[in-house]
């Protein structure tokens, strides 16, 4: 995707910024835009964490991931409160259809969670304002802090259909979710269904912690990207992060593809 030149799709941080700084020192010209996949645990305003980019002139946008709320409200704040965050939060993606370097780009962050929808199960909730009345069926350990936490978890970083629904009406050239559609094998298939939907030319996903680059019967490509890893559209490497995960053979009706091994150098070409 030639028109994705300048964007970096940057996998799990998980805290370690190390890989974004040293892989942004180490490229001749920074890129014009980065597509954080989640996961970044944000333990400070993602405006300072994300210094390395920012100072470089590389627009930030972002959607969340499962452990982005894994210390709670003040880290949930960390990374989406735009009284901590006036250069980060206009570029959160979750839910929205924004352009970036002339691309339409969508996001839908977060995980399958069982309370809410776990594909190919149909879902058991629809939108955000049952949650309360679905969590007064809970048994009687749960006390009203554990059932309020919970709920907060589950409107932050589950996937809800509400969402799904939202997203589905609209149009974009790439999606990129946390979550992984089939072609990772305990991926959904509801992912690539949402990207059919939209339009969308290519999948981005992170979640896994495995690069691969795979294309279905109809051109749909997706692409996913590991933990701290800066990757292309193409799936070109332009920085490495964490080892990756061992991936086993492409799941039925999906063809893997040779990952680009340039590492290193501009978004394309």
């Amino acid at each position: 995707m030639r028109d994705a030149c300048g964007i970096v799709f940057v996998g799990d941080i998980h805290r370690h910024w190390r890989y974004v700084e040293e892989g942004l020192a180490a490229l001749p010209a920074p890129p014009r835009a980065a597509v954080l996949l989640g996961d970044m645990e944000c333990d400070e305003p993602l405006d300072r964490l994300a210094a390395p980019l920012l100072r470089r002139g590389v627009a930030v946008h972002w959607i969340f991931g499962n452990h982005d709320y894994d210390g709670g409200p003040e880290m949930w704040a960390n990374l989406s409160a735009p009284q901590r965050n006036p250069l980060t939060a206009p570029g959160a993606l979750h839910g929205r259809v924004v352009e970036i370097g002339g691309l339409r780009v969508a996001g839908l962050g977060g995980v399958f969670r069982r309370r809410v929808w776990e594909p190919p199960e149909p879902p058991r909730l629809q939108a955000r304002a049952e949650l309360e009345a679905d969590l007064a069926t809970l048994e009687a350990g749960w006390n009203a802090a554990q059932r309020r936490a919970l709920a907060d978890a589950l409107a932050a970083m589950a996937i809800w259909p509400e969402d799904w629904e939202a997203l589905r009406r609209q149009r974009a050239d790439i999606l990129v979710t946390h979550e992984a559609p089939s072609s990772h094998p305990i991926g959904a298939a509801a992912l690539e269904e949402l990207a059919r939907a939209l339009g969308a030319r290519l999948l981005v996903h992170g979640h896994h912690h495995v690069n691969t680059l795979s294309t279905a019967p109809d051109g749909l490509r997706v692409l996913g990207v590991a933990s701290g890893w800066g990757v292309a559209a193409d799936g070109a490497i332009l920085w490495p992060g964490e080892a990756p995960r061992w991936l086993g053979a492409a799941p039925a009706g999906w063809r893997r593809e040779r990952v680009p091994d340039r590492v290193g150098g501009p978004a394309c070409p």
